[in-house]
């Protein structure tokens, strides 16, 4: 692995480990307001429902994610499938333009 591929793999990881934790942080104020309102939870159930709804987000954050990268992969191969195709009707437009250059320049210099 080159230097500049372990230095984007470690920016990937950072940047990984900072959206965990934005995540984290948004599933326990997401998990206190719902804690909020509900006034008659002892401090043990509304320790236990938070951790459990925590949880429950941050599982729901990652199958969104995981969900977005495959969409982003399919779309990757679909676009790249793509290009290839008009790349190689573009050079096959530019062949025959030559071929027909080519011919028009052979009739004149017989001519």
């Amino acid at each position: 692995m080159t230097a500049r591929e372990e230095e984007r793999a470690l920016v990937a990881q950072v940047e990984g480990h900072l959206l965990l934790a934005a995540a984290r942080a948004e599933g326990r104020r997401a998990a206190a307001r719902l804690a909020d309102r509900l006034g008659w939870l002892t401090d043990s159930q509304r320790a236990d429902l938070e951790g459990h709804f925590e949880s429950e987000y941050l599982e729901l954050t990652r199958s969104s994610w995981r969900r977005t990268a495959e969409r982003g992969e399919q779309l990757r191969r679909e676009y790249e499938s793509r290009y290839r195709f008009l790349r190689g009707r573009l050079l096959a437009c530019f062949l025959l333009v030559c071929a027909l250059l080519t011919a028009a320049a052979l009739l004149t210099l017989s001519v």
